[in-house]
Formats: C-alpha cells, sequence, structure tokens
C-alpha cells in the first residue's frame, strides 16, 4: 500500500482516502493499483458492509490521472489497457459512497459516478474537463453522465469540460446532498453506518438491481427484481427481519 492511499476499517465501515492533497489527490498507476488492492479487501472482509470513498484536504476529491503520468505508457494499445480504478469501484458488491469534499475532475468525477450514492461539499465542483487537452474520458464518463443528469446537461459538460459548481450538481441529480465541509465526513460516516445496519445482503442485492435496472428493458428489469427479491426472501436475515418484526425488536444480521 503506497502512502498516498489512506485505508481504514473502523466497524462496518471501510474509508479509502485519496491522499495526495499536493496534486490534487490526482491518481498514478500506483495509487490505482493501491485503490484495487484496497477495494478487494472491503470485498474479502466480511465485516465491512459499507465504504466511504474520499479525498484528503480541502481542495480536491480528486483531479483523475496524474496527467504527467500519462507518457509512461509505450503506445496508445498500453494506455488502453491500463488497469482502470474506476472500473475497480464499479465492481465492488457492496455499497459505497462517495464524500466529494473539492474538485471531482476527469477520472474524479468518472470515480465519484461510479459510487452508488454521493455526497458533496458546499465548495466541491465537477468537470469532464479532458477535451480541454485533446481527448475524452474513458471511465464511463458519458454513460454515468448521462444516466445521472440527463442527456443535455450531460452534453454541455463533456463538450465543454467546463466545472459546476456543487449547487448545480445537486440540481441536476448529480449528488444527493451538499453539506458544510465539516459536515461532509461525519454524515457519510453516519449514512454508511446506517447502510451497514441494514441486511448486508440485501444491500448488496439492491445494489444489483439498481445497476441492473439501467442495462434491461423494464419488463425484464421487473423480473429480475422479483427473482432478487425471491432470493433475498429466502435468506436467514430474511428470516430473522420477520420474526424481529413480529417480536417488536430490533433485527440482528449475520449475512446468512
Amino acid at each position: 500500500m503506497t502512502e498516498d492511499l489512506l485505508f481504514e476499517i473502523d466497524g462496518a465501515v471501510a474509508t479509502i482516502t485519496l491522499n495526495r492533497p499536493a496534486k490534487l489527490n490526482s491518481v498514478t498507476p500506483e495509487m490505482a493499483d493501491a485503490i484495487t488492492a484496497a477495494l478487494a479487501t472491503c470485498e474479502a472482509e466480511a465485516a465491512v458492509r459499507c465504504v466511504i470513498l474520499t479525498g484528503a484536504g480541502e481542495r480536491a476529491f480528486c483531479a483523475g490521472s496524474d496527467i504527467r503520468e500519462l507518457d509512461t505508457y509505450a503506445t496508445p494499445w498500453e494506455f488502453r489497457n491500463r488497469p482502470d480504478y474506476c472500473d475497480a469501484v464499479r465492481a465492488l458488491r457492496k455499497p459505497c459512497i462517495a464524500a466529494v469534499n473539492g474538485y471531482a475532475f476527469g477520472g474524479g468525477l468518472e470515480t465519484a459516478l461510479s459510487c452508488d450514492i454521493r455526497l458533496a461539499s458546499a465548495t466541491a465542483s465537477f468537470a469532464a474537463p479532458e477535451i480541454k487537452l485533446g481527448w475524452i474520458g474513458g471511465g464511463g464518463m458519458a454513460a454515468q453522465l448521462a444516466h445521472s443528469i440527463g442527456a443535455s446537461n450531460a452534453a454541455l459538460m463533456v463538450m465543454t469540460g467546463d466545472p459546476v459548481d456543487a449547487a448545480t450538481a445537486q440540481a441536476w441529480g448529480l449528488v444527493s446532498e451538499v453539506l458544510a465541509p465539516e459536515a461532509l465526513l461525519p454524515r457519510a460516516r453516519a449514512l454508511a453506518e446506517t447502510i451497514a445496519a441494514r441486511a448486508p445482503i440485501a444491500a448488496e442485492t439492491a445494489k444489483l438491481n439498481l445497476r441492473a435496472a439501467h442495462a434491461m428493458p423494464l419488463e425484464k428489469a421487473i423480473e429480475y427484481e422479483r427473482d432478487l427479491q425471491t432470493i433475498c426472501f429466502a435468506t436467514e436475515d430474511a428470516a430473522e427481519g420477520r420474526r424481529a418484526f413480529k417480536e417488536k425488536r430490533p433485527p440482528v444480521f449475520h449475512r446468512r
């Protein structure tokens, strides 16, 4: 693990912090590997039920890949096939919250979009600036923006490269909440603990269901949801939930 990434597990919540504030938490290949490794640990640790992803310092969540590192790839094909940290975030089965504390530009915006829930500091801003340098995003930028904020707003961001502030991002549906900077991480932690208290199989299945809903026609999505509901209903956790309801007590879930 590199010193440019901080990783902590506290109870049922894991926090991954990009720790390169002097460089706006831009991601190097070494950091990309560390992000992937941290997420793999979160996946493997049964005690972890929710993940928070944030950036160190007051200026940036993540400014994307470190542009100075991009010319180290020998060919465009090698660049195309590099390990992508956004892919690793999207592959996580457990719920993931982005606590966006500043600039979320380029790959940083794609990273936030790859999380399930996005909270933003009032000082945060969001941009797809690649077009200003002669290329476009490649970590799911267009597809995820279009799903989140609609085709016209996505086109505005991708075609101009200009940033939008946190209030605009919330109005467009890019983030769920905008908070004072000092309230961002406490709110993310409280939300993560709430999610972690839910039945973990159901939480992971809900995430799977939401992702599938984007990719399927309506009738197939409803059919798939019904199948997932049946799988959850058959778990010991669901039986515990029904018992707890009848006994008027909080349920205790064990991922079974």
